[in-house]
C-alpha cells in the first residue's frame, strides 16, 4: 500500500495479499463510495503498488468503457483476458480492435492444454459447464494472480442478483477484489459509450446482452441468453 496506510487506519491482520482486515475493507468502502468510476481508478492507483495490481477483461458489451478508463489513467496496465478457446471470432476481432484503438497491453491466459482438450472432447460445455468453466477459466486465472494484491474487475450491479449484493471492495481468493463500475447504471454506461463514440461489441447491436463463450451464449436480455435453460449465471471466476 502507498497512500491508504495515512487515509485509513488497518491493522494488517486479513489473509488477502495486502493484509486488509475485514474492518479495513468496510473504511476503503466507505472511503471510495462517493466517488465516480474514474476517480476510484487514480485513487486506486496512488493507494496501492500500481504494479501489484491485476486488470481483467473479458472483451464482451462492457468493456470499451471499462477499458478507455484504464487507458487513459495508466496507458501501461497490463490486462489479461482469458482465452478459454470457445469465443465467438468477433470477440477476438474485438479484442484486436480495442487493444489497436486504445493502445492496450493485452496479455491471454489460456487453459492447460490437456484440460482444453478433455473439455472440449467430452463437451463438458454441455454436459458440465461449471467443470468447463472451472478448467478453462478459474483455473488459468489463478496461475496469473503470484504478484497480485488487487483484482480490478468491471461488475455491474444489475447484470445479475449475485452482482447485486456485491462492494466496492471484497475479499475473493486470496485477494482483494476492486469493482469500481460496480455501481454504475446499464443507462451510464451506454451514455459513456455514446458520448465517448465508443465501439460496442459487434454482437450486441445483433440482440446479445451478455457475452460470453460461443457454445453458452445466445441471444437475450441481460444475462438470460448465458447458459440458457440451466441455473447457472456466473462463471465461477467472481464467486
Amino acid at each position: 500500500m502507498t497512500g491508504t496506510q495515512h487515509a485509513i487506519s488497518l491493522d494488517s491482520t486479513g489473509s488477502n495479499s495486502v493484509g486488509l482486515s475485514p474492518e479495513g475493507i468496510a473504511q476503503l468502502n466507505e472511503a471510495y463510495a462517493p466517488l465516480d468510476f474514474e476517480a476510484r481508478i487514480r485513487r486506486l492507483y496512488r493507494d496501492f503498488v500500481p504494479q501489484r495490481i491485476m486488470v481483467t477483461s473479458s472483451f464482451a458489451a462492457t468493456s470499451a468503457y471499462f477499458l478507455h478508463i484504464i487507458s487513459r489513467i495508466r496507458p501501461e496496465q497490463k490486462i489479461f483476458f482469458i482465452n478459454t478457446g470457445f469465443h465467438f471470432v468477433k470477440t477476438l476481432e474485438y479484442r484486436d480492435y480495442l487493444i489497436e484503438l486504445f493502445k492496450l497491453r493485452v496479455e491471454d491466459i489460456r487453459p492447460d492444454a490437456h484440460h482444453f482438450r478433455y473439455a472440449q472432447k467430452e463437451r463438458l460445455y454441455e454436459t458440465d459447464p461449471d467443470l468447463c468453466c472451472a478448467v478453462n477459466k478459474v483455473q488459468p486465472l489463478e496461475a496469473a494472480k503470484e504478484g497480485v494484491d488487487i483484482w480490478v474487475s468491471s461488475l455491474m450491479r444489475w447484470q445479475t442478483e449475485h452482482r447485486a449484493e456485491l462492494h466496492i471492495f471484497e475479499e475473493r481468493r486470496g485477494l482483494v477484489k476492486f469493482n469500481p463500475m460496480i455501481d454504475v447504471t446499464r443507462e451510464q454506461r451506454d451514455a459513456y459509450i455514446r458520448d465517448h463514440n465508443l465501439p460496442f461489441h459487434p454482437l450486441v447491436a445483433e440482440g446479445y446482452a451478455s457475452i460470453g463463450c460461443s457454445h453458452c451464449t445466445v441471444k437475450g436480455e441481460g444475462r438470460s441468453g448465458r447458459w440458457q435453460g440451466k441455473p447457472k449465471t456466473e462463471c465461477g471466476l467472481h464467486l
